[in-house]
């Protein structure tokens, strides 16, 4: 055996013998070193030692899908085109749909027949709510809202009320993580975020946008009150956090921390 530790027969390593297709004279099993090449002998009936694998963190199998769509939004007399965001979080058996904005038809599409765990409206809205009907209809799952909506939820929806009521620090659970309600009046008096730290990433409706907060001026919203909601409620939350909002591009909360 040469002296650096691999075996040679006949002059040659039995590796290159190996490599070359001819046979190899009996012999002690040899470990190998990190190069495939024989190294120290082993007792006979010694089987070579496995190496350790450190075990690998589980990481959530939920992902977050999106759907836009779109149409109007109403208020105070006013309309006003828009696009509008729904966030899926789920795998590939059940799901949560975060609202219900225009047409029920692309969301359905995108449920692609896993089981709803429950269709929470981030406010009440009438552009983040008018399909929320048809797609229980279509879907069978419960409707959450924050109970301080109520009243722009039956200004849409007069003759049928919400499934659920939804307040700060109500949970839910859908593939394996868990969703923590926020309560953030301001753009209205019931909006209410979901916040998932498993999944890095809070859904934020109409509270928190990038580049700034949520509209205000109109009925039952308070700039004030939004400002407060975010600075104490959402800013708080690790900066890395991905921020899903009810219109345009998402952000971080980093990135939106000097509101």
């Amino acid at each position: 055996m040469g002296s650096g530790g691999a075996q040679r027969i006949d002059g040659a390593r039995v590796s290159d013998r190996v490599a070359a297709g001819e046979p190899v004279p009996d012999g002690p099993p040899f470990d190998t070193d990190s190069e495939g090449n024989p190294g120290t002998p082993r007792a006979p009936g010694v089987e070579r030692p496995t190496r350790a694998h450190a075990p690998r963190p589980e990481e959530p199998v939920a992902r977050i899908e999106h759907v836009s769509t779109s149409g109007t939004f109403s208020l105070d007399g006013g309309t006003w085109d828009v696009d509008n965001n729904v966030w899926l979080i789920g795998d590939d058996t059940e799901v949560l749909v975060v609202d219900a904005p225009h047409d029920a038809m692309p969301i359905v599409e995108a449920v692609a027949g896993r089981r709803v765990v429950a269709i929470v409206c981030t406010h009440g809205h009438n552009d983040h709510i008018n399909a929320v009907l048809d797609l229980q209809a279509a879907v069978d799952a419960p409707i959450w809202l924050n109970p301080a909506d109520r009243m722009l939820w039956d200004q849409l929806h007069p003759t049928v009320a919400p499934d659920r009521e939804i307040g700060d620090g109500t949970t839910v659970e859908v593939a394996g993580v868990t969703l923590t309600a926020i309560h953030t009046p301001g753009h209205s008096p019931g909006s209410t975020c979901l916040y998932a730290p498993e999944l890095d990433a809070v859904f934020s409706g109409d509270t928190l946008f990038a580049g700034g907060p949520g509209a205000t001026g109109r009925s039952y919203s308070s700039h004030d009150t939004i400002v407060e909601s975010i600075r104490t409620r959402l800013l708080t939350l690790p900066a890395q956090t991905v921020v899903h909002t009810g219109h345009g591009d998402t952000t971080t909360i980093g990135a939106e921390s000097d509101i």
